[in-house]
């Protein structure tokens, strides 16, 4: 279904945006992007420019999710109304979105900031998939660090010692930032916090480039608790 811009009147189809899409495929940016396990190859500046132009269509954006291509993908994420999705239809796109770029924005622009969050949060965090547990610790991480209420980071920790070191690499990713969250938001965790992350040593040796913050967490704890005392 065509869709009518309101700005200028005229209409934009699904076809039309994979088009200009192709248009802009770059092998350098592709080769970049593969390497990070995305498979598309158009510069994120000027897929965010044809989001930015066509603004919020919601039946567009769904038609560009379809297509299964992850720049028409990409394009959809920021084009959709975050609200207008049911927790079900957001639990069957996380587990379509296996390109870590589009889980990525999936569960920071459109998960986080609809009303089904929490419930997701809780119905992914255990989930079998590691993929899929990973979006729920990202969400738990979220809630360290701005709704910490009622959450048992304690026994957060305890769930982080022992699988961290032997979990997936996207899921270990998501258990490492929250461990760093809980260390970095709670002084009175901190320590345990560092004693962890010394003892897995996990991203210890991740390569960082020069001025940027190493994820491995006691570096990343001392690091962001350093500045916030500036």
């Amino acid at each position: 279904m065509a869709q009518t811009t309101e700005t200028t009147g005229t209409t934009t189809t699904a076809a039309q945006v994979l088009a200009e899409l192709a248009a802009l495929e770059d092998p350098k940016a592709r080769a970049i992007n593969e390497k990070h396990g995305d498979d598309h190859g158009v510069n994120l500046g000027k897929l965010r420019a044809i989001a930015k132009r066509l603004k919020s269509q919601q039946e567009l954006a769904r038609e560009l999710w379809a297509t299964g291509d992850t720049a028409a993908r990409l394009v959809a994420l920021l084009m959709f109304r975050p609200k207008s999705f049911t927790a079900e239809e957001l639990d069957t796109m996380l587990r379509q979105a296996h390109i870590p770029k589009v889980n990525d924005w999936l569960v920071n622009y459109v998960v986080k900031k609809g009303p089904h969050a929490e419930e997701l949060r809780n119905a992914w965090f255990t989930d079998p998939d590691p993929v899929v547990a990973a979006a729920g610790w990202a969400l738990t991480s979220e809630r360290i660090v701005k709704a910490p209420a009622g959450l048992d980071l304690p026994g957060l920790l305890d769930i982080i010692e022992a699988q961290m070191k032997s979990a997936p690499d996207r899921l270990q990713w998501a258990m490492n930032f929250a461990l760093a969250q809980i260390g970095i938001e709670n002084p009175e965790l901190r320590a345990r916090a560092l004693e962890i992350g010394e003892r897995l040593e996990v991203l210890k040796d991740y390569p960082t480039p020069p001025n940027c913050t190493s994820p491995y967490a006691p570096l990343w704890i001392n690091e962001m608790v350093s500045r916030q005392a500036k």
